[in-house]
C-alpha cells in the first residue's frame, strides 16, 4: 500500500497534475489539504475516471480535506470527537464542535483508518488563530490517545499538513522564524505530546534531515534556495508503523509551473499478511 498526503494549494487549479502524479506515482491513497472548494466545486469525476473513491468536506474557498482512495473508502467521518471550531466573526471565542472549519476527514481504506488533516496556521503568537490551533492539537491528541487505548492495534495514519517544524533540523533558517509561529515551544510541545501518545513520524527514519522539506515560501526564491521547512507528515500507530518500508519526500512535484507551494509526501506499506524483514 503507498499511502501519501499533500497540500495542494487549490484542488481546482491543481486536479490535472494531481491525477497525473496519482498514476506516476502509483499512489493508492492520498490524503489532501487546503482544497480551497464547496463540496459541490471538487472535482470528484476526474478521481473516479482515474479509479478512485473520494470523501471531501469543503464549505467556501478557505481550508478543504479530503481523501482519494482506490482500495476502498468506508466509515467516512468528518471531525474528529472533540475538534474544535474558530468564531471567525469574533475571532476572540472558541465555539464547540459541531460548528467546525472543513480540517478534518477520516475514511477506512484498505484497513488503514487514514485521517486528513490540515492544523490551523496560528498567524502569529499573539492571535487568537494561536491559542485555536494549540486548542485543536490537544483535542487531536485526547482523540487519537483515545483510538489508542480503545485498540492498541489499530491501524491509523494522522496524515496532513500539520503546520509544525517540530525540531530546528526541519527549517531552513531558526533566525528567520524567532517570535513567529510553526517553531514556537507550544507548537512543538503540541506536536511532541502526539507522539508520546504512540504515533510515530514515520518518514524521518528514511530521510534524515536538515534539509529535507515539504513546504517552500513561493516568495523570494525559497525553492530554488532550498529555504524550505518540513511541516507536511505522516504519523502512524504502532502496528501501522511497523509496516513502514520506506517514505519520503517527492521534491519534484513542487518544481514547474503550477506547483503547490508543498510537495507530496508518501510512505510505503507491507501487506498486513507479510512478515518484518529479518533484523539479521
Amino acid at each position: 500500500m503507498r499511502l501519501a498526503t499533500w497540500n495542494v494549494n487549490s484542488i481546482r487549479s491543481r486536479v490535472d497534475r494531481v491525477i497525473a502524479w496519482l498514476d506516476r506515482a502509483d499512489i493508492d491513497v492520498l490524503a489532501i489539504q487546503e482544497t480551497k472548494c464547496r463540496d459541490d466545486q471538487f472535482p470528484s469525476e476526474r478521481f473516479e475516471d482515474a479509479g478512485y473513491e473520494v470523501a471531501h468536506v469543503g464549505f467556501s474557498q478557505w481550508n478543504g480535506v479530503a481523501i482519494a482512495s482506490r482500495i476502498g473508502l468506508d466509515d467516512v467521518e468528518i471531525a474528529f470527537p472533540g475538534q474544535p471550531g474558530f468564531d471567525k466573526d469574533a475571532e476572540t471565542s472558541l465555539l464547540p464542535a459541531p460548528v467546525v472549519e472543513a480540517r478534518a476527514i477520516g475514511a477506512t481504506c484498505g484497513g488503514v483508518r487514514v485521517w486528513s488533516l490540515y492544523v490551523p496556521n496560528g498567524r502569529a503568537l499573539n492571535d487568537p488563530h494561536y491559542t485555536y490551533k494549540l486548542q485543536w492539537l490537544a483535542a487531536l491528541r485526547d482523540s487519537g490517545a483515545h483510538w489508542l487505548t480503545e485498540s492498541p492495534d489499530a491501524q491509523i495514519a494522522l496524515v496532513g499538513d500539520w503546520n509544525i517544524a517540530p525540531t530546528d533540523d526541519d527549517v531552513w533558517s531558526m533566525d528567520v522564524f524567532e517570535g513567529k509561529t510553526h517553531v514556537s515551544q507550544p507548537e512543538r510541545a503540541a506536536f511532541e505530546a502526539m507522539t508520546e501518545t504512540g504515533f510515530t513520524d514515520v518518514m524521518r527514519p528514511f530521510a534524515p534531515g536538515p534539509g529535507v522539506y515539504t513546504y517552500w515560501d513561493y516568495t523570494q526564491l525559497r525553492f530554488p534556495r532550498k529555504e524550505g521547512m518540513r511541516i507536511d507528515f505522516i504519523l502512524a500507530s504502532p502496528a501501522l508503523s511497523a509496516r513502514v518500508t520506506d517514505a519520503g519526500v517527492d521534491r519534484e512535484e513542487r518544481k514547474g509551473k503550477g506547483a503547490s507551494d508543498h510537495a507530496p509526501v508518501v510512505a510505503e506499506l507491507r501487506d498486513l499478511d507479510t512478515d518484518p524483514a529479518d533484523p539479521e
